[in-house]
C-alpha cells in the first residue's frame, strides 16, 4: 500500500511539474516567422497582454497598423490565437519561450507551419548598412509563374535602415508593409490574418529586382525602377456599365434569407453606394471600415450602403457566419447580401452581375443615383497604407456623394 502510495504521489508531482510549465502565455514582445517555399521565413511582430483569468489581448504590428486580436484560447499547453473578421487563426503548442504550429485558412484549404519566439521586438536583422535609400515611387511588374504581368507602384520612406510603404495596383494596394533595408538587400513583409507577403529584392539606387512570397502557394518575380512620375490607370475607368445598360439590377438574400434588391421601397429615391466584397479581402475590410465610419459621420436619409457577398466558404451556412462575423466585428449596420458562395471565381461573378464589362477586383464599389442611374464605378481599393493617396480619396468621395444628394 505504502509503495502505491509513492507512485501515487509522484505521478501527482509530475503532474504539477507539466502543469506548471505552461501555465500561460509569456507577457511581451514575440517574433513569429511563417514557414514560406524556398525555404523562406515571413516575419511578423506581435505583443501579448495578460488580462488576468487566463485571459489575453494581442497586439500585431504591421508599420503604422496594431492589429487588436481578442480571441485567443489556452488550453493546458496548446492555444489557438483567432484573427479578427477573417476566418484565418494560429494553432501551435507553447511554452514560455515558443510557440509552435500552423497558420490555417480553412476554406481556402491553406496550411503554413510557423514559430513564435519570445522577447525578440526586430522584424528582421540587419546584415549590414544600406547600400542605397529606396524612398521615394517606383515603377514595378509582376511576374507571375503561370499568368499574365501585371503593373504596381511601389512608395516606400526609408529612415536609416528602416523601410515602410506599400504596393498599389489597379485592384488595390497590398497594404501595410514593413521592413529592412541591409546593404544591398531589402526585405519587407505584412501579416493580417490573411494576407502572408513577403518581398525580398537585390538594390542599386535605381533598380530592384526581386521575388514576392504569398503564403506558401504562391511566387511571383518583381522588377522595379525608380519613376517619380510613373502612375497606374484610372480606377474609375476601368470597370463600366455596358452598352445599352444604366441601371444595376440584382437580387440577392441577406442572412434572414430576404431577398433584397435596389428596386425595394428601402432604396427609392436615395444615392446608394453598392459595394462588391468578400469577407476574406483584406482590401475589403478596409473599404468596409471606411463605409462604416463615413455613415457615422454623415448620416443621411437619402444616403444608403448594400455591400454583395462573394464567399470562400463552401456551405451556405458557413457564408452567412462569416458575414455576420464581420457585421458584428467591424459595426456594419447596412444590409451585406450573399451573392455567391464556394469560391470566388470572377466569371461567376460576372454572370451574376452581367451589366459589368467585367469585376476586375474586390472590392469593386458602384455609386447610383437618386434614379437608380450608375454614375460611378471605384475599381479596388487604396486604404490607409496609401497615406495620401487614401486622404484624397476620401475628400472626393465625399464631394460626389454631396454632389448627388443635392442634385
Amino acid at each position: 500500500m505504502k509503495r502505491i502510495f509513492l507512485m501515487f504521489l509522484l505521478v501527482i508531482v509530475i503532474i504539477g511539474c507539466r502543469q506548471s510549465a505552461t501555465v500561460g502565455l509569456t507577457e511581451g514582445y514575440w517574433l513569429s516567422e511563417l514557414q514560406l517555399g524556398d525555404n523562406q521565413l515571413l516575419p511578423f511582430n506581435f505583443k501579448v497582454v495578460v488580462l488576468g483569468n487566463g485571459e489575453y489581448n494581442i497586439e500585431l504590428y504591421n508599420a503604422e497598423e496594431i492589429i487588436l486580436i481578442d480571441e485567443i484560447q489556452v488550453l493546458g499547453d496548446s492555444v489557438v490565437i483567432k484573427m479578427p473578421v477573417f476566418e484565418g487563426y494560429l494553432a501551435g503548442k507553447y511554452n514560455e519561450k515558443e510557440i509552435n504550429g500552423k497558420f490555417i485558412k480553412e476554406n481556402e484549404e491553406r496550411v503554413v507551419p510557423f514559430r513564435a519566439v519570445h522577447g525578440i521586438k526586430e522584424r528582421f536583422k540587419s546584415n549590414g548598412i544600406p547600400n542605397t535609400n529606396i524612398s521615394g515611387d517606383w515603377e514595378v511588374e509582376f511576374k507571375p509563374e503561370n499568368g499574365e504581368s501585371y503593373m504596381a507602384k511601389g512608395t516606400f520612406r526609408q529612415v536609416d535602415d528602416k523601410v515602410t510603404g506599400t504596393f498599389r495596383t489597379a485592384n488595390g494596394d497590398y497594404r501595410f508593409l514593413e521592413g529592412i533595408n541591409s546593404a544591398d538587400t531589402v526585405k519587407f513583409s505584412t501579416f493580417d490574418g490573411t494576407h502572408a507577403y513577403l518581398f525580398k529584392a537585390k538594390t542599386t539606387d535605381t533598380s530592384m529586382l526581386g521575388v514576392f512570397y504569398s503564403g506558401n502557394h504562391s511566387k511571383e518575380n518583381f522588377v522595379a525602377k525608380r519613376n517619380e512620375n510613373y502612375e497606374l490607370p484610372n480606377t474609375e475607368a476601368l470597370t463600366y456599365m455596358k452598352k445599352g445598360y444604366d441601371k444595376l439590377s440584382f437580387s440577392f438574400p441577406d442572412t434572414k434569407g430576404n431577398l433584397v434588391s435596389l428596386g425595394d421601397p428601402a432604396f427609392k429615391d436615395k444615392v446608394v453606394v453598392v459595394q462588391i466584397m468578400g469577407t476574406w479581402c483584406p482590401n475589403c475590410l478596409d473599404e468596409t471600415k471606411f463605409l462604416v465610419e463615413y455613415l457615422k459621420k454623415h448620416p443621411n436619409k437619402k444616403l444608403a450602403v448594400i455591400a454583395l457577398a462573394f464567399e470562400y466558404a463552401k456551405t451556405k451556412e458557413a457564408a452567412h457566419k462569416s458575414i455576420d462575423r464581420l457585421r458584428e466585428r467591424i459595426g456594419v449596420e447596412y444590409p451585406v447580401l450573399l451573392a455567391q458562395y464556394g469560391g470566388i471565381d470572377k466569371q461567376r461573378a460576372e454572370k451574376k452581375l452581367p451589366m459589368l464589362n467585367h469585376v476586375l477586383s474586390f472590392p469593386t464599389t458602384l455609386v447610383v443615383n437618386k434614379m437608380g442611374n450608375v454614375e460611378k464605378i471605384y475599381t479596388g481599393f487604396n486604404g490607409p497604407a496609401t497615406g495620401s493617396i487614401y486622404d484624397s480619396f476620401k475628400k472626393d468621395f465625399h464631394s460626389f456623394i454631396l454632389q448627388l444628394l443635392e442634385a
